[in-house]
Protein backbone atom coordinates (compact mmCIF):
# COMPACT_ATOMS: atom_id res chain seq x y z
CA UNK A 1 0.00 0.00 0.00
CA UNK A 2 1.34 3.01 -0.88
CA UNK A 3 1.77 6.07 1.32
CA UNK A 4 4.05 8.11 -0.41
CA UNK A 5 2.17 11.82 -1.14
CA UNK A 6 3.08 13.48 -4.95
CA UNK A 7 6.32 15.33 -5.51
CA UNK A 8 6.43 18.51 -3.72
CA UNK A 9 8.20 20.02 -6.40
CA UNK A 10 5.13 20.06 -8.97
CA UNK A 11 3.09 23.87 -8.82
CA UNK A 12 3.69 27.09 -8.33
CA UNK A 13 6.67 28.46 -5.60
CA UNK A 14 6.64 31.25 -3.69
CA UNK A 15 9.61 32.52 -1.36
CA UNK A 16 7.04 31.45 1.43
CA UNK A 17 6.66 27.96 0.14
CA UNK A 18 3.80 26.53 -2.18
CA UNK A 19 1.16 28.14 -2.88
CA UNK A 20 -2.32 27.31 -5.12
CA UNK A 21 -1.82 27.96 -8.37
CA UNK A 22 -3.53 30.53 -10.09
CA UNK A 23 -3.62 28.74 -13.80
CA UNK A 24 -5.28 25.86 -14.14
CA UNK A 25 -8.72 27.13 -12.49
CA UNK A 26 -11.91 28.09 -14.84
CA UNK A 27 -14.40 29.73 -12.97
CA UNK A 28 -16.72 32.60 -14.11
CA UNK A 29 -16.12 35.87 -14.73
CA UNK A 30 -18.93 36.98 -12.64
CA UNK A 31 -17.46 35.73 -9.74
CA UNK A 32 -14.93 38.23 -10.13
CA UNK A 33 -17.23 41.42 -11.17
CA UNK A 34 -19.21 40.60 -7.75
CA UNK A 35 -16.31 40.41 -5.80
CA UNK A 36 -14.09 42.67 -7.44
CA UNK A 37 -15.28 45.76 -4.64
CA UNK A 38 -15.70 43.22 -1.37
CA UNK A 39 -12.42 44.05 0.52
CA UNK A 40 -10.50 40.23 1.16
CA UNK A 41 -8.06 38.91 3.49
CA UNK A 42 -4.73 38.11 1.22
CA UNK A 43 -4.46 34.86 3.26
CA UNK A 44 -6.74 32.38 5.41
CA UNK A 45 -6.03 29.99 8.26
CA UNK A 46 -6.92 26.68 7.84
CA UNK A 47 -7.61 24.69 11.46
CA UNK A 48 -8.15 21.09 10.84
CA UNK A 49 -10.46 19.44 13.25
CA UNK A 50 -9.99 16.02 11.47
CA UNK A 51 -8.68 14.43 14.45
CA UNK A 52 -11.27 15.93 16.64
CA UNK A 53 -14.78 16.47 15.67
CA UNK A 54 -13.55 14.93 12.71
CA UNK A 55 -13.01 11.76 15.32
CA UNK A 56 -16.95 12.27 16.31
CA UNK A 57 -17.64 11.00 13.58
CA UNK A 58 -20.43 7.75 14.27
CA UNK A 59 -17.96 4.49 14.42
CA UNK A 60 -15.11 6.36 13.75
CA UNK A 61 -12.01 5.28 16.99
CA UNK A 62 -8.39 6.28 15.41
CA UNK A 63 -5.60 4.72 17.36
CA UNK A 64 -2.38 6.71 18.55
CA UNK A 65 -0.65 5.98 15.75
CA UNK A 66 -3.43 6.21 13.12
CA UNK A 67 -3.65 9.78 14.61
CA UNK A 68 -0.09 10.82 14.46
CA UNK A 69 0.08 9.57 10.80
CA UNK A 70 -2.70 11.95 10.02
CA UNK A 71 -1.22 14.57 12.00
CA UNK A 72 2.04 14.63 10.13
CA UNK A 73 0.00 14.41 6.52
CA UNK A 74 -2.09 17.49 7.66
CA UNK A 75 1.78 19.11 8.91
CA UNK A 76 2.70 18.75 5.54
CA UNK A 77 -0.23 19.61 3.71
CA UNK A 78 0.15 22.41 4.96
CA UNK A 79 -2.35 23.13 7.66
CA UNK A 80 -1.86 26.21 9.67
CA UNK A 81 -3.43 24.60 13.10
CA UNK A 82 -4.25 21.16 13.92
CA UNK A 83 -7.06 20.43 16.70
CA UNK A 84 -5.34 16.90 17.75
CA UNK A 85 -8.01 15.95 20.42
CA UNK A 86 -9.58 16.17 23.35
CA UNK A 87 -6.72 15.66 25.88
CA UNK A 88 -8.90 15.11 29.12
CA UNK A 89 -11.54 13.05 27.24
CA UNK A 90 -9.42 9.70 27.99
CA UNK A 91 -6.03 8.45 28.71
CA UNK A 92 -5.41 7.17 24.87
CA UNK A 93 -6.82 10.39 23.64
CA UNK A 94 -4.12 12.63 25.86
CA UNK A 95 -1.51 10.08 24.59
CA UNK A 96 -2.24 10.50 21.33
CA UNK A 97 -2.31 14.52 21.46
CA UNK A 98 1.39 14.56 23.15
CA UNK A 99 2.96 12.56 20.44
CA UNK A 100 1.69 14.84 18.21
CA UNK A 101 2.80 17.63 19.97
CA UNK A 102 5.72 16.37 20.38
CA UNK A 103 6.69 14.99 16.92
CA UNK A 104 8.18 18.12 15.36
CA UNK A 105 5.97 19.60 13.17
CA UNK A 106 5.42 23.00 11.66
CA UNK A 107 1.87 23.67 12.25
CA UNK A 108 0.31 24.73 15.96
CA UNK A 109 -1.16 22.04 18.01
CA UNK A 110 -4.05 22.16 19.77
CA UNK A 111 -5.76 20.96 22.22
CA UNK A 112 -9.94 21.27 22.59
CA UNK A 113 -10.97 22.11 26.03
CA UNK A 114 -13.99 23.10 28.31
CA UNK A 115 -14.58 25.87 30.07
CA UNK A 116 -12.57 24.23 33.50
CA UNK A 117 -9.50 23.73 34.78
CA UNK A 118 -9.11 20.33 34.78
CA UNK A 119 -9.60 20.38 31.01
CA UNK A 120 -7.14 22.92 30.48
CA UNK A 121 -4.72 21.11 33.24
CA UNK A 122 -4.99 18.26 30.70
CA UNK A 123 -3.97 20.01 27.65
CA UNK A 124 -1.05 21.69 29.70
CA UNK A 125 0.21 18.20 30.34
CA UNK A 126 0.13 17.43 26.50
CA UNK A 127 2.59 20.45 26.06
CA UNK A 128 0.06 21.86 23.12
CA UNK A 129 1.05 25.07 21.78
CA UNK A 130 -2.77 26.38 22.11
CA UNK A 131 -6.32 25.09 23.41
CA UNK A 132 -9.43 25.82 22.17
CA UNK A 133 -11.68 26.60 24.65
CA UNK A 134 -15.75 26.05 24.11
CA UNK A 135 -18.64 27.11 26.00
CA UNK A 136 -22.56 26.83 24.99
CA UNK A 137 -24.10 30.62 24.91
CA UNK A 138 -27.41 30.17 23.00
CA UNK A 139 -30.52 29.89 25.51
CA UNK A 140 -31.06 26.55 24.65
CA UNK A 141 -27.90 25.24 26.13
CA UNK A 142 -28.14 27.76 29.10
CA UNK A 143 -31.40 26.06 30.56
CA UNK A 144 -31.72 22.92 29.25
CA UNK A 145 -27.94 21.36 29.75
CA UNK A 146 -25.92 23.71 31.54
CA UNK A 147 -28.56 24.89 33.94
CA UNK A 148 -26.61 28.18 34.37
CA UNK A 149 -27.34 32.16 33.17
CA UNK A 150 -25.59 34.16 30.88
CA UNK A 151 -23.93 35.83 33.79
CA UNK A 152 -22.08 32.52 35.37
CA UNK A 153 -21.47 31.21 31.74
CA UNK A 154 -19.54 35.21 31.33
CA UNK A 155 -17.71 34.26 34.42
CA UNK A 156 -16.67 30.53 33.41
CA UNK A 157 -15.29 31.84 30.16
CA UNK A 158 -13.25 34.45 31.30
CA UNK A 159 -11.95 32.57 33.80
CA UNK A 160 -10.72 29.96 31.69
CA UNK A 161 -9.04 32.18 29.38
CA UNK A 162 -7.01 33.97 32.23
CA UNK A 163 -5.84 30.35 33.35
CA UNK A 164 -4.85 29.56 30.33
CA UNK A 165 -3.30 32.72 29.24
CA UNK A 166 -1.52 32.80 32.51
CA UNK A 167 0.19 29.24 31.84
CA UNK A 168 1.52 30.85 28.46
CA UNK A 169 -0.89 29.17 25.99
CA UNK A 170 -2.53 30.58 22.86
CA UNK A 171 -6.14 30.82 23.27
CA UNK A 172 -9.19 30.52 21.01
CA UNK A 173 -12.72 31.00 22.36
CA UNK A 174 -15.51 29.19 20.61
CA UNK A 175 -19.35 30.55 21.65
CA UNK A 176 -21.13 26.80 21.27
CA UNK A 177 -24.18 27.06 19.23
CA UNK A 178 -22.97 30.87 18.88
CA UNK A 179 -25.14 31.10 15.78
CA UNK A 180 -28.75 30.51 17.94
CA UNK A 181 -27.17 33.55 20.34
CA UNK A 182 -28.46 36.60 20.93
CA UNK A 183 -26.23 39.31 19.38
CA UNK A 184 -25.95 41.41 22.26
CA UNK A 185 -24.91 38.33 24.69
CA UNK A 186 -22.22 37.10 21.64
CA UNK A 187 -21.01 40.91 22.09
CA UNK A 188 -20.83 40.73 26.32
CA UNK A 189 -18.77 37.34 26.29
CA UNK A 190 -16.16 38.48 23.56
CA UNK A 191 -16.25 42.15 25.68
CA UNK A 192 -14.91 39.97 28.30
CA UNK A 193 -12.97 37.02 26.71
CA UNK A 194 -10.68 39.77 24.90
CA UNK A 195 -9.93 41.50 28.26
CA UNK A 196 -8.87 38.16 29.45
CA UNK A 197 -6.53 38.22 26.67
CA UNK A 198 -7.78 35.46 24.04
CA UNK A 199 -6.02 35.48 21.08
CA UNK A 200 -8.78 34.53 18.81
CA UNK A 201 -12.56 34.21 18.69
CA UNK A 202 -14.51 31.22 16.92
CA UNK A 203 -18.22 31.50 15.76
CA UNK A 204 -19.86 28.12 15.60
CA UNK A 205 -22.86 27.18 13.43
CA UNK A 206 -22.85 24.14 15.50
CA UNK A 207 -26.09 22.33 13.76
CA UNK A 208 -25.54 24.17 10.50
CA UNK A 209 -28.70 26.24 10.56
CA UNK A 210 -27.15 29.59 9.23
CA UNK A 211 -27.76 30.24 5.31
CA UNK A 212 -24.68 31.63 3.77
CA UNK A 213 -26.57 35.68 3.43
CA UNK A 214 -27.07 35.36 7.49
CA UNK A 215 -23.21 34.21 8.13
CA UNK A 216 -21.85 36.32 6.37
CA UNK A 217 -23.96 39.65 8.15
CA UNK A 218 -23.67 37.65 11.39
CA UNK A 219 -19.74 37.37 11.69
CA UNK A 220 -19.94 41.26 10.25
CA UNK A 221 -21.50 42.38 13.02
CA UNK A 222 -19.14 40.46 15.29
CA UNK A 223 -16.38 41.87 13.49
CA UNK A 224 -17.51 45.17 14.39
CA UNK A 225 -16.91 44.71 18.13
CA UNK A 226 -13.67 42.44 18.28
CA UNK A 227 -10.62 43.10 17.55
CA UNK A 228 -8.73 39.69 17.28
CA UNK A 229 -8.71 37.31 14.43
CA UNK A 230 -12.26 35.64 14.15
CA UNK A 231 -13.09 32.35 12.85
CA UNK A 232 -16.09 30.29 11.64
CA UNK A 233 -16.78 26.79 12.73
CA UNK A 234 -19.51 25.07 10.16
CA UNK A 235 -21.21 22.13 10.38
CA UNK A 236 -23.34 20.51 7.50
CA UNK A 237 -26.80 19.46 8.15
CA UNK A 238 -28.37 21.00 5.58
CA UNK A 239 -25.31 20.83 2.94
CA UNK A 240 -24.19 24.40 3.53
CA UNK A 241 -21.27 23.95 5.90
CA UNK A 242 -18.76 25.20 2.94
CA UNK A 243 -21.19 28.09 1.55
CA UNK A 244 -21.08 29.47 5.03
CA UNK A 245 -17.61 29.07 5.73
CA UNK A 246 -16.98 31.04 2.61
CA UNK A 247 -19.48 33.65 3.79
CA UNK A 248 -17.76 33.87 7.09
CA UNK A 249 -14.40 35.16 5.15
CA UNK A 250 -16.70 37.92 3.22
CA UNK A 251 -18.59 39.06 6.88
CA UNK A 252 -14.47 39.46 8.38
CA UNK A 253 -13.71 35.63 9.31
CA UNK A 254 -9.58 34.78 8.83
CA UNK A 255 -9.64 31.39 9.51
CA UNK A 256 -11.75 28.32 9.15
CA UNK A 257 -12.31 25.17 11.16
CA UNK A 258 -12.40 22.06 8.63
CA UNK A 259 -12.27 18.69 8.12
CA UNK A 260 -10.40 16.14 5.75
CA UNK A 261 -13.14 14.94 3.78
CA UNK A 262 -16.32 16.73 5.72
CA UNK A 263 -16.00 14.42 8.50
CA UNK A 264 -17.82 15.49 11.86
CA UNK A 265 -20.50 14.94 13.84
CA UNK A 266 -24.15 14.26 12.32
CA UNK A 267 -23.69 15.29 8.91
CA UNK A 268 -20.06 16.35 9.03
CA UNK A 269 -18.16 20.04 9.02
CA UNK A 270 -17.09 21.34 5.99
CA UNK A 271 -14.91 20.12 4.00
CA UNK A 272 -11.20 21.07 3.80
CA UNK A 273 -10.41 20.39 0.40
CA UNK A 274 -13.64 22.65 -1.00
CA UNK A 275 -12.98 25.34 0.85
CA UNK A 276 -9.40 25.93 0.09
CA UNK A 277 -10.17 25.68 -3.26
CA UNK A 278 -13.34 27.86 -3.34
CA UNK A 279 -11.38 30.37 -1.61
CA UNK A 280 -8.67 30.61 -3.99
CA UNK A 281 -10.83 29.98 -7.27
CA UNK A 282 -13.80 32.21 -6.33
CA UNK A 283 -12.33 34.86 -4.34
CA UNK A 284 -8.24 34.69 -4.70
CA UNK A 285 -7.51 34.53 -1.07
CA UNK A 286 -4.49 31.93 -0.55
CA UNK A 287 -3.99 29.80 2.23
CA UNK A 288 -0.85 27.76 2.97
CA UNK A 289 -1.97 24.39 1.73
CA UNK A 290 -0.07 22.19 -1.08
CA UNK A 291 -3.31 21.06 -2.82
CA UNK A 292 -1.51 18.86 -5.07
CA UNK A 293 -1.27 16.63 -2.09
CA UNK A 294 -4.89 17.09 -1.33
CA UNK A 295 -6.04 13.55 -2.95
CA UNK A 296 -3.28 11.84 -1.18
CA UNK A 297 -4.34 13.43 2.09
CA UNK A 298 -8.38 12.30 1.75
CA UNK A 299 -7.73 8.56 0.79
CA UNK A 300 -5.25 8.43 4.04
CA UNK A 301 -8.09 9.86 5.95
CA UNK A 302 -10.36 7.62 4.28
CA UNK A 303 -8.41 4.24 4.63
CA UNK A 304 -7.31 5.09 8.20
CA UNK A 305 -10.64 5.99 9.45
CA UNK A 306 -12.94 3.31 7.21
CA UNK A 307 -15.12 5.96 6.08
CA UNK A 308 -15.00 5.92 1.89
CA UNK A 309 -15.29 8.57 0.17
CA UNK A 310 -18.31 9.29 -1.89
CA UNK A 311 -17.60 8.97 -5.57
CA UNK A 312 -19.28 11.90 -6.56
CA UNK A 313 -17.62 14.30 -3.76
CA UNK A 314 -16.21 17.29 -5.12
CA UNK A 315 -12.45 17.65 -5.65
CA UNK A 316 -11.42 14.46 -4.18
CA UNK A 317 -14.26 11.90 -5.50
CA UNK A 318 -13.63 9.13 -8.26
CA UNK A 319 -15.97 10.78 -10.55
CA UNK A 320 -14.67 14.32 -9.75
CA UNK A 321 -12.52 14.19 -12.91
CA UNK A 322 -14.29 11.37 -14.59
CA UNK A 323 -16.33 11.67 -17.62
CA UNK A 324 -18.44 9.12 -19.76
CA UNK A 325 -20.33 11.46 -21.61
CA UNK A 326 -19.10 11.40 -25.77
CA UNK A 327 -20.32 15.35 -25.60
CA UNK A 328 -18.23 15.52 -22.69
CA UNK A 329 -15.26 13.64 -23.14
CA UNK A 330 -15.07 15.24 -26.77
CA UNK A 331 -15.23 18.65 -25.14
CA UNK A 332 -12.79 17.94 -22.47
CA UNK A 333 -10.14 16.00 -24.97
CA UNK A 334 -10.54 19.68 -27.23
CA UNK A 335 -9.99 21.54 -23.93
CA UNK A 336 -10.44 20.50 -20.71
CA UNK A 337 -11.95 23.78 -19.06
CA UNK A 338 -15.26 22.77 -21.56
CA UNK A 339 -16.45 20.97 -19.01
CA UNK A 340 -13.87 20.77 -15.66
CA UNK A 341 -13.80 24.40 -13.45
CA UNK A 342 -10.17 23.04 -12.97
CA UNK A 343 -6.88 20.71 -13.91
CA UNK A 344 -7.17 17.53 -12.31
CA UNK A 345 -3.39 17.47 -11.34
CA UNK A 346 -4.10 20.69 -9.04
CA UNK A 347 -5.63 18.52 -6.25
CA UNK A 348 -3.22 15.48 -6.88
CA UNK A 349 -5.88 13.81 -9.26
CA UNK A 350 -5.83 12.13 -12.58
CA UNK A 351 -8.26 12.69 -15.11
CA UNK A 352 -10.49 9.61 -16.28
CA UNK A 353 -12.78 8.73 -18.92
CA UNK A 354 -15.10 6.11 -18.59
CA UNK A 355 -16.74 3.23 -21.26
CA UNK A 356 -20.35 3.39 -21.10
CA UNK A 357 -23.86 4.05 -22.62
CA UNK A 358 -23.29 6.83 -23.02
CA UNK A 359 -20.18 7.25 -24.67
CA UNK A 360 -18.91 7.73 -27.98
CA UNK A 361 -16.15 7.18 -30.50
CA UNK A 362 -13.69 9.70 -28.70
CA UNK A 363 -13.99 8.40 -25.90
CA UNK A 364 -13.37 4.89 -26.67
CA UNK A 365 -10.87 5.63 -28.98
CA UNK A 366 -9.07 7.35 -26.37
CA UNK A 367 -9.35 4.68 -24.23
CA UNK A 368 -7.79 1.94 -26.95
CA UNK A 369 -5.54 4.37 -27.49
CA UNK A 370 -3.87 4.08 -23.95
CA UNK A 371 -3.29 0.69 -24.57
CA UNK A 372 -1.55 0.88 -28.19
CA UNK A 373 -4.61 0.34 -30.06
CA UNK A 374 -5.60 2.54 -33.31
CA UNK A 375 -8.93 0.68 -35.45
CA UNK A 376 -10.20 2.09 -38.11
CA UNK A 377 -12.99 4.63 -38.13
CA UNK A 378 -15.56 1.61 -38.77
CA UNK A 379 -14.21 -0.75 -36.19
CA UNK A 380 -14.03 2.10 -33.73
CA UNK A 381 -17.79 2.70 -34.44
CA UNK A 382 -18.71 -1.34 -34.23
CA UNK A 383 -17.00 -1.14 -31.03
CA UNK A 384 -19.00 1.36 -29.45
CA UNK A 385 -22.72 -0.25 -30.69
CA UNK A 386 -21.54 -3.15 -28.65
CA UNK A 387 -20.49 -0.93 -25.75
CA UNK A 388 -23.59 0.83 -25.96
CA UNK A 389 -25.45 -2.76 -26.12
CA UNK A 390 -23.69 -3.91 -23.11
CA UNK A 391 -24.53 -1.17 -21.02
CA UNK A 392 -28.02 -0.91 -22.17
CA UNK A 393 -28.40 -4.22 -20.38
CA UNK A 394 -26.89 -3.75 -17.28
CA UNK A 395 -23.15 -4.88 -18.19
CA UNK A 396 -20.11 -2.57 -17.61
CA UNK A 397 -17.69 -2.95 -19.09
CA UNK A 398 -13.93 -2.90 -17.96
CA UNK A 399 -10.74 -2.33 -19.65
CA UNK A 400 -9.87 -5.57 -20.09
CA UNK A 401 -13.55 -6.50 -21.42
CA UNK A 402 -13.60 -3.33 -23.46
CA UNK A 403 -10.02 -4.54 -25.35
CA UNK A 404 -11.28 -8.27 -25.81
CA UNK A 405 -14.52 -6.63 -27.87
CA UNK A 406 -12.03 -4.46 -29.64
CA UNK A 407 -9.61 -7.40 -30.38
CA UNK A 408 -12.66 -9.85 -31.77
CA UNK A 409 -13.79 -6.44 -33.87
CA UNK A 410 -10.42 -6.18 -35.08
CA UNK A 411 -10.42 -10.13 -35.96
CA UNK A 412 -7.54 -11.11 -33.14
CA UNK A 413 -7.72 -13.43 -30.08
CA UNK A 414 -8.73 -11.13 -27.44
CA UNK A 415 -8.86 -13.93 -24.44
CA UNK A 416 -6.71 -13.01 -21.09
CA UNK A 417 -3.48 -13.72 -20.98
CA UNK A 418 -3.40 -14.62 -17.16
CA UNK A 419 -5.89 -16.89 -15.99
CA UNK A 420 -6.50 -18.72 -12.93
CA UNK A 421 -6.78 -22.35 -12.72
CA UNK A 422 -6.32 -23.49 -9.12
CA UNK A 423 -6.60 -21.55 -6.33
CA UNK A 424 -6.59 -22.73 -2.33
CA UNK A 425 -5.60 -20.78 1.25
CA UNK A 426 -4.97 -22.58 4.66
CA UNK A 427 -5.96 -20.21 7.88
CA UNK A 428 -6.96 -20.85 11.21
CA UNK A 429 -5.91 -20.18 15.22
CA UNK A 430 -2.01 -20.89 15.69
CA UNK A 431 -1.50 -21.34 11.30
CA UNK A 432 0.49 -19.61 9.38
CA UNK A 433 -1.95 -18.65 6.46
CA UNK A 434 -0.60 -20.35 3.55
CA UNK A 435 -1.94 -19.23 -0.15
CA UNK A 436 -1.52 -21.73 -3.38
CA UNK A 437 -2.54 -20.86 -7.18
CA UNK A 438 -1.79 -22.27 -10.74
CA UNK A 439 -2.38 -20.13 -13.48
CA UNK A 440 -2.45 -20.06 -16.74
CA UNK A 441 0.10 -17.24 -18.32
CA UNK A 442 -0.49 -17.08 -21.89
CA UNK A 443 -0.76 -21.25 -21.90
CA UNK A 444 2.04 -21.91 -19.44
CA UNK A 445 1.24 -23.00 -16.57
CA UNK A 446 3.01 -21.49 -13.35
CA UNK A 447 2.02 -22.60 -9.41
CA UNK A 448 3.60 -20.84 -6.98
CA UNK A 449 2.79 -20.91 -2.93
CA UNK A 450 3.09 -18.35 -0.33
CA UNK A 451 2.32 -17.04 3.09
CA UNK A 452 1.22 -14.35 4.78
CA UNK A 453 -0.29 -11.93 7.67
CA UNK A 454 -3.90 -12.95 6.54
CA UNK A 455 -5.69 -15.48 3.90
CA UNK A 456 -5.42 -12.01 1.35
CA UNK A 457 -2.00 -10.84 2.04
CA UNK A 458 -0.82 -14.61 1.41
CA UNK A 459 -3.32 -15.48 -1.79
CA UNK A 460 -1.58 -11.95 -3.23
CA UNK A 461 1.85 -12.76 -2.61
CA UNK A 462 1.05 -16.21 -4.01
CA UNK A 463 0.28 -14.73 -7.49
CA UNK A 464 2.41 -11.97 -7.66
CA UNK A 465 5.13 -14.82 -7.44
CA UNK A 466 3.42 -16.98 -9.83
CA UNK A 467 3.76 -13.82 -12.33
CA UNK A 468 6.77 -11.62 -11.51
CA UNK A 469 8.66 -10.44 -8.67
CA UNK A 470 8.48 -7.17 -10.58
CA UNK A 471 4.88 -6.73 -9.91
CA UNK A 472 4.16 -4.02 -7.02
CA UNK A 473 1.14 -3.58 -5.40
CA UNK A 474 0.83 0.18 -4.81
CA UNK A 475 -2.90 0.26 -2.84
CA UNK A 476 -5.90 -2.37 -1.58
CA UNK A 477 -8.91 -0.94 -1.06
CA UNK A 478 -11.80 -3.20 0.53
CA UNK A 479 -15.32 -1.83 0.75
CA UNK A 480 -18.46 -3.14 1.60
CA UNK A 481 -21.49 -2.53 -0.14
CA UNK A 482 -24.05 -3.95 1.76
CA UNK A 483 -24.64 -4.59 5.52
CA UNK A 484 -24.29 -7.88 7.26
CA UNK A 485 -22.10 -10.95 7.49
CA UNK A 486 -22.92 -12.20 4.24
CA UNK A 487 -21.85 -8.42 3.02
CA UNK A 488 -21.11 -7.86 -0.70
CA UNK A 489 -17.84 -6.16 -0.76
CA UNK A 490 -15.85 -4.31 -3.49
CA UNK A 491 -12.59 -4.57 -3.80
CA UNK A 492 -9.70 -2.35 -5.63
CA UNK A 493 -5.80 -3.03 -6.21
CA UNK A 494 -3.43 -0.84 -7.88
CA UNK A 495 -0.55 -2.27 -9.26
CA UNK A 496 2.51 -0.90 -10.89
CA UNK A 497 5.80 -2.77 -12.10
CA UNK A 498 9.06 -1.93 -10.45
CA UNK A 499 10.80 -1.32 -13.82
CA UNK A 500 8.78 1.31 -15.33
CA UNK A 501 7.12 3.73 -12.70
CA UNK A 502 4.57 4.68 -15.52
CA UNK A 503 3.13 1.28 -15.85
CA UNK A 504 0.25 1.49 -13.44
CA UNK A 505 -3.57 0.22 -13.46
CA UNK A 506 -6.21 -0.44 -11.47
CA UNK A 507 -8.18 -4.31 -10.83
CA UNK A 508 -11.79 -4.69 -9.15
CA UNK A 509 -14.14 -7.07 -8.53
CA UNK A 510 -17.44 -7.14 -6.22
CA UNK A 511 -17.84 -10.45 -4.43
CA UNK A 512 -19.29 -11.78 -1.23
CA UNK A 513 -15.91 -13.65 0.03
CA UNK A 514 -13.26 -11.04 0.62
CA UNK A 515 -10.37 -13.42 -0.72
CA UNK A 516 -11.78 -14.61 -3.65
CA UNK A 517 -13.20 -11.01 -4.47
CA UNK A 518 -9.31 -9.93 -3.72
CA UNK A 519 -7.90 -12.41 -5.89
CA UNK A 520 -10.66 -12.20 -8.59
CA UNK A 521 -9.16 -7.94 -8.46
CA UNK A 522 -5.34 -9.54 -8.70
CA UNK A 523 -6.20 -11.43 -11.75
CA UNK A 524 -8.09 -7.90 -13.58
CA UNK A 525 -5.53 -5.96 -12.57
CA UNK A 526 -2.89 -8.09 -13.65
CA UNK A 527 -4.08 -8.85 -17.07
CA UNK A 528 -4.33 -4.86 -17.71
CA UNK A 529 -0.65 -4.23 -16.88
CA UNK A 530 0.27 -7.43 -18.99
CA UNK A 531 -1.58 -5.68 -21.91
CA UNK A 532 -0.11 -2.40 -21.10
CA UNK A 533 3.42 -3.39 -20.69
CA UNK A 534 3.27 -5.87 -23.92
CA UNK A 535 2.21 -2.95 -26.01
CA UNK A 536 4.87 -0.78 -24.04
CA UNK A 537 7.62 -3.14 -25.41
CA UNK A 538 6.24 -3.91 -28.55
CA UNK A 539 5.32 -0.41 -29.56
CA UNK A 540 3.06 -1.60 -32.15
CA UNK A 541 -0.30 -1.22 -31.05
CA UNK A 542 -1.49 -4.93 -31.85
CA UNK A 543 -0.40 -8.34 -29.95
CA UNK A 544 2.68 -9.82 -30.89
CA UNK A 545 4.33 -13.38 -29.75
CA UNK A 546 6.28 -11.79 -26.89
CA UNK A 547 5.14 -12.40 -22.94
CA UNK A 548 4.99 -8.96 -20.70
CA UNK A 549 6.39 -11.25 -17.63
Amino acid sequence: MSTQPPSENAGEQTEAGFRIPDKGMFVSEYNKEIFSATRMPERIKILDTTLRDGEQTPNVALSSEDKLKIAQALDELGVDIIEAGFPVNSEGEADAVKHISGAGLNAEICGLCRASQGDLDAALACDVDSVHIFLATSKTHLEKKLKLTQEQVLDKAVTAVQYAKAHGLVVEFSDEDGTRTELDFLHRMHKGVQEAGVDRIDIPDTVGVMTPSAMQQFVSEIKKNVRVPLAVHCHDDFGLSVANSLAGVLGGAEEIHCTINGLGERAGNAALEEVVLSLQAFYNVKTNINTRKLAFVSRLVSQLTGVPVPPNKAIVGENAFSHESGIHVHGVLSESSTYEPMRPEIVGKERTFVVGKHSGVHAVQNKLKEYGLELELDQMKEVVARVKKYAESGKKLDDAELLAVAYDVMGQEGEPAIKLDEFTVFTGLNFTPTATVVLNIDGESRRASETGVGPIDASLSAIRTAVSKDIELKEFRLEAITGGSNALCEVTVKLGDSKDAQLLTLGKSVGSDIVTTSVDAMIEGLNRLWVRKLNVQNGAGRKEKKRAY
